[in-house]
C-alpha cells in the first residue's frame, strides 16, 4: 500500500509510519514549510491552502493527524485560532486536494478527539453520542465535518476520536512521570473526572484494523474499554513506580495557572467506549489501565 501521512512528526505519527514501513507499505509525508522533507515527501502549506496535489496521486490511505497541541499553551484567543487553523482549515485544505485527484484513496482516516462529547459526567458515550459544549467539543465538531467532506468524493472516511495516547515515547505519559517518580504526584481536582485511555500498540493496532475493515466509517472510539477516573489512573500510576500519590493538584490553581484549559481538558471527563471497535471484533492488546503501564513502563 502507499499511505500518506499529514502530522507524521507526532507521537502517533511517528509509530505508525514506523509500524507501516515495517510491514513493507509505502509511507509519505505531508510536510509545511521549513520541515525536512525525506525522499517521498510532499511539499503542503496548509496556511494559506496549497499542496502538491499531483504527488498524492496513487495513495490507498491517507491518514491526517494534523494539529497542533492542545496543551501547548494557554488558550488565548491567538492560541485558540492556531488550533482551529492547524485542524480546520488544514483538514479543509487537505480534503480539497484528495477531491481533485483522479484517483482517489480508498480510505481518510482524520483525527479526532473524546473532547467532541464534553464534559458529560458518567454518561458512557459511544460513537452515536451527540456533541458535546465547549471549545474543544466545538472544535472537534467542525474539524470532523471538514474531513466528512470527503465522503462527497467517494472515499470512505473514518473518523478517528482519540483518547489520552500512552506511550513512554512522548504524549502525556512522560511529563506526568517526574512529580510521582519524586513522589508529588496526585490527582487532579476532584479525581472524578473519567480519562478514556489507550495504549500507543493499540492505537497503531485500531488504525490497521479500520484500514482493513472496509465497512467501517464515520466516528470511531479509539480509546481502551475500560476507562478510569482520574483518582484511579492517579493510584495506578503510582503504584506502578512504587509510589505514593499523596499531593493532589487543587482545582483552583490548575484554573490560576491554566485557565480554561484547565477546565475542559484537566478537570472535564469523557467516559468513552469504542462500541465500533468492539463489535467489529477488534482484540485490544492491553484493556486494562495497570497492564498498559506496567508494559510502557518496563519498555
Amino acid at each position: 500500500m502507499r499511505i500518506l501521512i499529514s502530522g507524521a512528526s507526532g507521537l502517533a505519527g511517528t509509530a505508525l509510519t514506523k509500524a507501516f514501513r515495517a510491514e513493507g507499505s509505502t509511507v509519505a509525508h505531508l510536510v509545511r514549510p521549513g520541515g525536512a522533507a525525506p525522499d517521498g515527501g510532499i511539499r503542503w502549506d496548509p496556511r494559506n491552502g496549497s499542496v502538491d496535489a499531483s504527488a498524492m496521486e496513487g495513495a490507498d490511505v491517507v491518514v491526517n493527524l494534523n494539529g497542533a497541541s492542545i496543551a501547548g499553551g494557554r488558550w488565548t484567543p491567538a492560541r485558540k485560532a492556531i488550533l482551529r487553523a492547524s485542524r480546520v482549515d488544514a483538514t479543509r485544505t487537505l480534503v480539497d486536494a484528495l477531491g481533485r485527484l483522479r484517483q482517489k484513496p480508498r480510505v481518510l482516516i482524520s483525527a479526532s478527539a473524546v473532547g467532541y462529547y464534553g464534559d458529560r459526567g458518567d454518561e458512557i458515550l459511544t460513537e452515536s453520542s451527540g456533541a458535546g459544549t465547549g471549545f474543544l467539543a466545538e472544535l472537534a465538531r467542525d474539524w470532523e465535518a471538514e474531513a466528512m467532506r470527503a465522503e462527497g468524493s467517494g472515499i470512505r472516511t473514518v473518523l478517528a476520536r482519540f483518547g489520552v495516547i500512552l506511550s513512554a515515547e512522548g504524549g502525556a505519559l512522560p511529563r506526568m512521570l517526574t512529580p510521582f517518580k519524586l513522589g508529588a504526584g496526585g490527582r487532579l481536582g476532584s479525581g472524578k473526572q473519567w480519562m478514556p485511555w489507550i495504549a500507543l500498540e493499540d492505537v497503531i493496532g485500531a488504525i490497521r484494523f479500520v484500514i482493513a475493515n472496509a465497512d467501517m466509517s464515520g466516528p470511531v472510539n479509539v480509546v481502551a474499554p475500560n476507562a478510569v477516573r482520574n483518582a484511579e489512573f492517579t493510584r495506578t500510576l503510582a503504584h506502578a513506580l512504587h509510589r505514593p500519590a499523596i499531593f493532589p493538584a487543587p482545582a483552583f490553581a490548575l484554573r490560576l495557572v491554566l485557565g480554561e484549559l484547565a477546565d475542559e481538558l484537566l478537570l472535564a471527563g469523557q467516559r468513552a467506549r469504542p462500541e465500533k471497535l468492539l463489535t467489529a471484533g477488534y482484540a485490544f492488546r492491553f484493556d486494562t489501565l495497570d497492564t498498559a503501564l506496567k508494559a510502557i513502563l518496563a519498555a
